[in-house]
């Protein structure tokens, strides 16, 4: 499979790394300022940027007919807008907030943690994310995630940022830390006691590894998709 990496910073260089050692070829490195013009020599395209580039990458690669796996965060509000053009060019997409394999398991206890818990009102829930200085996102898409999740299983209603949760709204409190690959620790407190699931990235390559499966994934198919499609949850 020929990809082409939009985006190449250490996640680019992560994703090429995992690719080529799985029998792929990439055929072009986008940065910051490179021309997009060799694009079309990929069969997909895996797109890690920023929250401020990527709804425009996404509608130039729909248009262009590109199978796109997007890994960039904080663009969900314009989600709606982008499923449409992937519907009217009959285009293929895979976002998600997280790649990782074992976030993806961590989503579905998440759900299922939070239904068993909606029956116990005297523990409250919140969560902690913590990432490197560099993430320019809080909460991460992650934590958001994690916190619809919640929201579909309890009395929660909404999500704000802070350390203390009221009875409609779950408290997520983002750290930023030296060195951190991504922790999040969703926690359920009550005066007796208190019970947490947590999930912990060692490095960037379990994120890499989930990226070019859903690009080995896409490939054949027409739609807008998740990881959960891609891993079948």
């Amino acid at each position: 499979m020929k990809i082409a990496l939009l985006g190449y910073g250490k996640m680019g260089q992560a994703i090429e790394h995992v690719a080529e050692k799985r029998g792929h070829t990439v055929v072009t490195r986008v940065g910051r300022n490179d021309s997009m013009e060799d694009i079309q020599k990929a069969d997909v395209v895996i797109e890690f940027t920023s929250p401020e580039s990527a709804v425009n990458n996404l509608k130039y690669l729909i248009a262009q007919g590109m199978p796109t796996v997007c890994g960039t965060t904080g663009w969900n509000n314009e989600l709606e807008e982008i499923s449409s053009l992937v519907a009217a060019q009959n285009g293929a997409l895979v976002h998600a907030s997280n790649f990782s394999l074992g976030v993806n398991i961590f989503f579905e206890l998440n759900k299922k943690l939070a239904a068993i818990m909606a029956d116990f009102p005297d523990y409250e829930v919140d969560m902690t994310e913590i990432h490197h200085l560099e993430k320019k996102d809080a909460p991460s898409g992650t934590a958001i995630t994690l916190a619809q999740g919640i929201i579909e299983n309890t009395s929660k209603t909404e999500w704000h940022l802070g350390q203390d949760s009221t009875r409609d709204s779950l408290a997520i409190e983002a750290l930023r830390e030296k060195d951190v690959k991504g922790t999040h620790i969703v926690s359920y407190k009550s005066v007796i006691d208190t019970l947490e699931i947590k999930h912990g990235a060692h490095s960037r390559e379990g994120f890499a590894i989930g990226a070019v499966i859903a690009a080995e994934w896409i490939t054949d198919k027409k739609g807008v998709f998740t990881m959960k499609d891609v891993l079948g949850l």
